[in-house]
């Protein structure tokens, strides 16, 4: 049997919006599981459900238009019947529901149902109503999963391309996106997400005679200290799509390769390639730092092989210790000759023999 939404609420077919929202308020009050004085937990459960999908159809201008047109079952469905010309020249026009018409095959709607819950909290809050959260339980699991609920869209993630002077320094980005947006109906022009950074750009693939988009900057600080991996969340900011929650944008930074140093969790580590004598007498030199500075090094004793030099703080910085700093470590590889005349072999054993 076909659910009469306007009695269900006890409101009449001419009720405006602030007649709903007090209507609504009132019964829902009467009717949550969490304050219903009534012994049968199932019946407030299901009334409570029909009152909140009586108020999402006909607080909704594009839904209460169909059903007031054509009834819940066109409704759900998603198949509204042609009309011919002659009985309604709205039919002609295809604009007069607020949807365009189809042809002889009718128009498309796709219903999505709002979650009991989420009516709910735009009226009383978060909170569970004081009941120890019987709420939550029932209609958050049996609701979503039962399709009448808002799914969230899938996380839309991005790569972040970032020099090591970046993560080392810290930077700020300004990534400029462009994004569908429903109308004020709620019906959706179609766009793929576009990210347009300075650094790279991906062009939109888009369908559809019309399209609406909008433009955001999205703002990113990078941390001193970041590492490959790290992740920077903007939620719902992805396409806006008619009964689902808008995606969460991610970017994740990574690295990209650097010509002198390497990363090692909060160390650098730099190759040098030294000579058989620097390797026996020292060798001084200079290196410039991730941040533009001129550090000198002067190393006196014999390197053998395998020999590591350690500055400490000179690392990468700790993102999560402010003010500390891994070390920058130095790796040499010896260069031998590839020959020896017989005097240098003489001279040499001269010296070392």
């Amino acid at each position: 049997m076909a659910i009469d939404y306007y009695n269900v609420l006890k409101v009449n077919r001419n009720a405006t919006d602030d007649d709903l929202k007090k209507s609504y308020r009132r019964l829902a009050m009467i009717w949550h599981p969490d304050k219903s004085k009534s012994d049968n937990k199932r019946e407030s459960e299901a009334k409570f459900k029909q009152i909140s999908e009586a108020y999402d159809v006909l607080s909704d201008p594009v839904k209460r238009r169909i059903y007031d047109s054509y009834g819940e079952e066109a409704l759900k469905s998603g198949v509204v019947p042609p009309r011919s010309a002659s009985a309604d020249p709205r039919a002609r026009r295809g604009d007069g529901n607020g949807f365009g018409n189809a042809g002889n095959g009718g128009s498309s709607f796709r219903y999505n149902a709002r979650d009991a819950d989420d009516i709910y909290a735009e009226f009383f809050g978060e909170s569970n109503g004081g009941g120890g959260g019987r709420r939550d339980r029932y209609f958050k699991t049996t609701t979503r999963n039962s399709g009448g609920g808002m799914r969230k869209g899938e996380t839309v993630e991005k790569e972040l391309s970032c020099c090591l002077e970046e993560l080392y320094k810290g930077s700020k980005r300004n990534i400029r996106i462009s994004r569908t947006i429903t109308d004020s109906s709620g019906f959706l022009f179609v766009v793929q997400l576009v990210f347009l950074d300075i650094r790279y750009c991906d062009s939109a693939v888009r369908s559809g005679i019309s399209v609406r988009t909008k433009v955001e900057i999205l703002p990113i600080e990078i941390k001193p200290g970041w590492k490959k991996g790290t992740k920077v969340t903007f939620p719902e900011k992805g396409n806006e799509e008619p009964g689902v929650i808008p995606a969460d944008i991610v970017f994740v930074i990574n690295e990209k390769p650097h010509p002198v140093f390497r990363r090692d969790g909060n160390d650098l580590l730099v190759d040098l390639e030294i000579t058989l004598l620097e390797s026996l007498t020292g060798k001084t030199f200079e290196i410039t730092t991730l941040d533009g500075r001129c550090l000198p090094l002067e190393i006196t004793s014999i390197i053998k092989p395998g020999f590591e030099l350690v500055v400490p703080d000179e690392g990468m910085p700790i993102s999560k210790q402010p003010g500390k700093k891994g070390s920058l470590k130095f790796r040499f590889k010896v260069k031998y000759p590839s020959r020896l005349s017989e005097e240098q072999k003489a001279a040499l054993r001269r010296v070392l023999g």
